[in-house]
């Protein structure tokens, strides 16, 4: 088997839209991954309060789990600019800089059409980021992580389920491979290093019906909550990591598995 390491980074800057590949990051203690899930869209609330921010759980946003025709859309955010660039098909469809009430407008104007079939009501993009960057991440868990995906626990799945799951399904941060199938889960309260990166195992990952939509075609083809919890008595693909000490985090870094 290979040294363990990491084989690829990514970021989700709108919780429910497409996934950004990273070379290196540089991270923060006690924070997530740069502009990692820092803005959302409410599904026709208002409650998010961008002035005392406090976790939602996910069924308050537009969300994969139940929105799969999010998986449609290509998106690309520009730290520096704030600009949110929405593909369809190879086509801008919409842009705007987010970081903006006006530039989220235009976002929602776009999702209002597109989306209207999902949405509850008015969607309302919401935000804690300004000029000095994100303030806040729209996380499924109430505390700021890294999410970590072995690969070799999604290979291990293959077998179970008889065809390819795409590990872009899981929407993890830091892809590893080279570590014994499974181990990941049980590194819970235990520390380890990704590079000189100093991290703290926090909560095995429970997956919901998000990972059933193909990112590639936006169809839902798998159950794999199911196929988890057939297989192997759970429904966890990866866990949450808290970042203990502030350091550079890039593909090809050694994995240190807890002593």
């Amino acid at each position: 088997m290979a040294e363990p390491h990491v084989t690829a980074l990514y970021r989700y800057p709108v919780k429910g839209l497409s996934a950004e590949k990273l070379d290196r990051v540089a991270l923060k203690a006690g924070g997530t991954m740069p502009w990692d899930r820092a803005f959302a869209v409410e599904n026709g609330t208002a409650d998010f309060d961008p002035a005392a921010p406090k976790y939602f759980p996910k069924t308050k946003f537009l969300m994969l789990m139940k929105d799969e025709r999010l998986a449609t859309l290509d998106t690309q955010f520009d730290d520096d600019s704030g600009v949110l660039t929405i593909m369809r098909d190879g086509k801008q469809v919409a842009r705007g800089d987010i970081t903006t009430r006006i530039g989220r407008q235009l976002i929602e104007h776009f999702l209002a059409s597109y989306m209207k079939d999902e949405l509850r009501g008015p969607p309302r993009m919401v935000t804690v980021a300004g000029d000095t960057g994100p303030g806040f991440s729209f996380s499924d868990v109430p505390m700021p992580v890294l999410s970590l995906i072995n690969l070799d626990s999604v290979r291990d799945l293959e077998r179970v389920t008889g065809q390819p799951v795409d590990p872009m399904r899981f929407r993890g941060n830091v892809y590893v491979e080279g570590l014994p199938a499974w181990s990941e889960l049980e590194w819970e309260n235990r520390t380890f290093s990704l590079g000189s990166l100093k991290v703290k195992g926090v909560l095995r990952t429970q997956r919901c019906a998000a990972t059933n939509v193909n990112p590639r075609t936006a169809e839902r083809d798998m159950n794999l909550p199911q196929a988890l919890k057939l297989g192997y008595g759970h429904m966890d693909m990866g866990i949450y990591c808290e970042i203990l000490e502030d350091g550079d985090l890039a593909a090809g870094d050694v994995l240190t598995p807890p002593a």
